[in-house]
This record gives C-alpha cells, structure tokens and sequence, in this order.
C-alpha cells in the first residue's frame, strides 16, 4: 500500500511543479464521467477518420485529452467486456464468457448455424466478490449514478447497478438493447420514467438529460457518472431529418456500387455509407454534449475527468451490417483488430494533452486502477485486477511492456470463430478452438491482418501459443466441446446460403435505404410517429 500511494503523492507533486503540463490545479477528489457508447467501432467519430459520420463534441473530448490509439475492449462482444470493464479482470476471471443470453451447449443448435463446436457455459450476471469502479470509489465519500444500459444481470439475480455499488439507476436492466421501447419515447424501460414533455425525444438524449440532472445536484461533493448509451446498438433509428441529411451526404460523396463483401463466414460491409446509422451517431454526439454543457454550466468541467470508449468494435458483419472499421478487419464479435480495437480518450483537464496520441497498447480493464489512483484511493482496496493505471502515461512516462489477454470460447452472432488471442508488444496471436490453428500478426506492419506470419515464424508462434495456453490454463477458462451431430455438408450448405442469398439481399437493402424516396419500416420511424 505505501508504494501505491507514493505514486499517487509523486503524481500531485509533480503536478505542483508543472511537471504534467498542467493547465489547473489538480483536485484532491476530482469528479469522473465514463462515457461507455455500445457497438462504436474505431473508425466511427470524425476524430478518429471518418469523413461520413459527425461527432463534434465527441471530438472535443479527444481534442482536450489524450487519444489512445491501441485502446482495447476485453471481450468482442458486450457483457463480457463491460464486466471486465467494471471489476479490472480479464474475461475468465470473471466468468462472464458471451453476451448474457446466449445459447450455449446443446441448445446452441436452435441457432442453425451448424458448427463443428459446442460452446461452454458461462457465468449469467456479474460476480458480487468483485470490487467495481463505484464500490471502489464510495470508500473515498463519493456519489455514484449510472444511466443506460447494464447487461449484467438482472432485479432477480440481485445484479442490477444498484447491487454492485451505483447509488442511482437511470434505465439499466438486464435487457441487451433498446427492446422495450426503441429508440425514442415512450421507451417503456421500467428503469426510467417516460415524461410526456419527452415525447419524441431520443434515447440517448434521455439518458444525457438524467445524467445531467445528476450532476447539477452535486456542487461540491465528488461523483462518478456512468452514462452507457444503449446506442449504437440494434435496431438501429434516426430521425427521417437525419437520414435525409446523410443520405444526401452518401450521395455527395459518391454511393460505391458495392457495399458487402464475403469475410470468413458472414458478409461484411465495406462502406460507411449507412444514413440511419450516422443519424444514430448523431444522436449520441448531441447528447455527450448535453452532458459537457452541463458540467460547464455548474463549473465542474476543470475538475472532472472524462474518459470516452466502446465496449467493442463496429458491427460490420451480422445484426444491421451497420458500419465499417477500415483499416481494421472485421468488427463487434470477431477476433481481428476491427472486434476488439476502440475509441479510448482520457480527458484529465489540469493535464494539457490536448490531442496528443500515445500508441502504449492498453485495455478497459485499466479504467478502475487509473480512476483510483487518480482519486488517490489505495490500488489494494478492489483486490485482484489485471488492469494497470495509465497515470504513468499521462505523466509522459512509459508503461512497462506487458501481455493483453483474451478469450472468447463461443461463436458469434456477427461470424466470429471461437478463439483466444495474445498480444505482446506488436505481436498478435490468435488461437481457434475448432482445430488448434494459429495466425499470427505484426500490428505495427501490417494493422488489417492481411499477412498471416504462423508459418514464417514458428518459433515466436509455438512460444506465445504456449504462453497463451498457460495463461488460460492459470485463469481457470473454460473451452467448447466438439459437437458430436456435426455435419460438414450441412455446415457448407449453411455457408453457401450467406453467400448466394444473404449478401444479394443486403446490397439490395443498401441500395433501397439510399434512395430518396425510401420509408422505413413502420414500427420504428418513431421522432415522427409518436410526435402525431
């Protein structure tokens, strides 16, 4: 304990000698706002590339904080890295293996996607022995709220965000998407109440004005704020303004002839051109900078740290096709960079990064660790973590050099294989479970994973397979099985179907979503209907 908090005490003393560029005077307690957006993938804001999509205030948070451009989720799917993500524990750890509600063992099979492997299964709501960002906080006096979607677990398994250390519950259940109500009012969440001042008003803007209704309460007493969006995640809706907007925007900029391509096993789009999804990104923009006005207007933006992510990368293959993650490969539910790499800002404003990038290789597992250490609360107090404070970085200093794990032992939903994969400096290796391959990849020459260096590098592959395997072994994982009904003729005529009819049916969708005259389907085009 005296180590960690010398490390803390050096932190503020070098912060008293402008050592950290500091634009403030750092707070004894400062306030943290963890903006946790779903299904956001790396290319997804202005910021970070995207000539289609306008984030600006998202932007803003970059621009006045420091980019990490390696940043990771801990799973490639949603409850396994929000977990991680809140306890500062690799995925095995803590047992939450898939998205909660997935079909494991035998009653994988109702999915008809007929593969090789059974998956195992996994833990279904998060784990009370561990210690979360807010229990990790409150010993330190603060105020704890959270706003959107949870995921892990339920009122019934006694695992709603109010069990595990948030004072306030705005709209977070079990549910994994905005399926009770949409995106719009009334949303029908039996965690937030519908107003009828509200009526029309999206989802994400809901959850920013709670969050913001937050914050004005607590004038000087220090808070942590979690607003999780349920955007951007299926199904996805804009307002018809919006998608006009970026329909024409996609026509400006010249709609490509193709918007798919077959990856491994699902189509993937090739093309951010999708005008409802921008209108969805939007949406969240708008609201983020609902909250920052807010914490401008009560005088708290000097002192209140903001860090900005997603809980994993772009859905570019499977639920709405919705976005593409280039340079990356693949997205949400896949073992390549596209899956797991994402936005990560860290705005600490008596630290003037002021858009510099850092390249250090870091996961969301390192929020809780760097919260605390900047809330000056002893690192031993949430027990056993993986994560590491990024407070050296932010202090111009390097972090030692260290391994990320993942583990991911089922199939997903967006054509993802069940795999575990190291990274270790520029180096990723990603284990299959269906026959023990490997591929390996240097991310610092080749960052779409085009060249696969297994082969080539057999050493350095039998050496981090080994780790690798080690390491999972130490973590207690837990593995699929082989399906004892497996047909491979089956499995082929099953991946010939995505070929010849799923990918012409969603060209011809594309194409339909980009005219001008193009309605959408009647239960959702809801800022219009429910405005009547």
């Amino acid at each position: 304990m005296n180590r960690i908090l010398s490390v803390s005490t050096i932190y503020f003393l070098l912060c008293a000698l402008s050592a950290c560029q500091r634009g403030s005077q750092a707070p004894e307690q400062p306030n943290f706002l963890l903006i946790l957006v779903d299904d956001l993938g790396y290319t997804d804001l202005s910021v970070m590339g995207s000539a289609y999509y306008e984030t600006p205030h998202i932007d803003q948070i970059a621009q006045e904080g420091m980019i990490f451009t390696e940043g990771y989720a801990a799973c490639a799917v949603c409850s396994p890295s929000r977990a991680s993500l809140m306890t500062g524990t690799f995925v095995p750890r803590h047992g939450i293996t898939d998205y909660i509600g997935a079909p494991v063992g035998e009653d994988w099979r109702k999915m008809d996607r007929h593969t090789k492997l059974l998956p195992p299964d996994y833990q279904r709501f998060l784990p009370h022995h561990f210690t979360t960002i807010p229990e990790a906080l409150k010993t330190a006096g603060y105020n704890t709220f959270f706003a959107g979607k949870w995921h892990l677990g339920s009122e019934e398994q006694g695992s709603l965000p109010t069990d595990h250390g948030f004072d306030i519950n705005q709209g977070g259940f079990h549910a994994g998407g905005p399926y009770t109500g949409g995106f719009f009012s009334p949303f029908n969440n039996p965690f937030l109440e519908d107003r009828p001042e509200e009526v029309g008003m999206s989802l994400s803007m809901k959850l920013a004005k709670e969050t913001s209704a937050f914050i004005e309460t607590q004038g000087a007493q220090p808070f942590f704020a979690c607003l999780s969006f349920y955007a951007v995640h299926a199904p996805i809706q804009t307002s018809e303004e919006k998608w006009r907007y970026y329909r024409d925007k996609a026509d400006s900029m010249g709609i490509a002839e193709t918007g798919f391509a077959m990856e491994r096993i699902l189509p993937i789009r090739k093309q951010q051109d999708n005008p409802v999804y921008a209108g969805l990104v939007e949406q969240v923009d708008e609201a983020v900078g609902q909250v920052l006005a807010t914490l401008e207007a009560q005088g708290l933006a000097e002192n209140t740290v903001i860090l900005f992510t997603s809980d994993h990368g772009g859905v570019a293959s499977g639920d709405a096709y919705a976005t593409n993650n280039a340079p990356l490969r693949g997205g949400k539910g896949y073992q390549w960079e596209g899956g797991l790499r994402v936005p990560f800002f860290l705005k600490v404003p008596w630290l003037e990064h002021r858009g510099q990038k850092n390249n250090t290789p870091i996961m969301n597992t390192d929020i809780l660790p760097t919260f605390m250490d900047l809330a000056q609360v002893p690192l031993d107090a949430a027990g056993e973590i993986d994560g590491k404070s990024l407070l050296p970085i932010l202090q111009a200093q390097a972090l030692p050099e260290r391994p990320l794990y993942w583990h991911y032992p089922h199939y997903g939903n967006q054509g993802g294989e069940p795999h575990a994969v190291l990274r270790q400096g520029p180096w990723k290796l990603i284990h299959y479970w269906e026959d023990d391959r490997d591929e390996l990849y240097n991310l610092s020459q080749d960052l779409s994973e085009e060249n696969d260096l297994a082969a080539q590098e057999p050493e350095r592959t039998r050496t981090m397979r080994q780790q690798l395997l080690d390491w999972l072994e130490e973590a207690n994982a837990t593995y699929p099985i082989p399906d004892s009904l497996y047909d491979p003729t089956e499995h082929a005529t099953k991946l010939a179907s995505y070929r010849n009819n799923l990918l012409p049916r969603l060209e011809r969708q594309r194409t339909e979503m980009l005219q001008p005259d193009w309605q959408p389907n009647e239960d959702w085009w809801g800022s219009n209907a429910k405005k009547e």
